[in-house]
């Protein structure tokens, strides 16, 4: 059973920056992809990001340019780096990631982060 746990949330005050990380119990390089979902209160889950390797990263139009993901295999982590926060950004983030192969997808538990002055 993969789990995938979220940390790193917090509240932040509008432009300030926060790195997200997601933590897996296994290999991240047996993900066929892996990225961040968020999901604000009264609305759908909504995708930000995704790493689908070996291609390049993609990003939501509502974080390109002020969000950066990244991978480190050795440490088995996904990080979202957050820069430029909006009260907008507010939401419950989640790690989410798809197995190679059977094609299952997995889900953090989501970390919150706030951004209000």
């Amino acid at each position: 059973q993969v789990q995938l746990v979220e940390s790193g949330g917090g509240l932040v005050q509008p432009g300030g920056s926060l790195r997200l990380s997601c933590a897996a119990s296994g290999s991240i390089s047996s993900f066929y992809s892996i990225g961040w979902y968020r999901q604000s209160p009264g609305k759908q889950r909504e995708w930000v990001a995704t790493m689908t390797m070996p291609a390049a990263p993609t990003y939501a139009g509502s974080v390109a340019g002020r969000c950066t993901i990244s991978r480190d295999n050795a440490k088995n982590t996904v990080s979202l780096q957050m820069d430029s926060l909006r009260p907008e950004d507010t939401a419950v983030y989640y790690c989410s990631a798809v197995q190679s192969g059977v094609g299952l997808r997995y889900w953090g538990q989501g970390t919150q982060v706030t951004v209000s002055s």
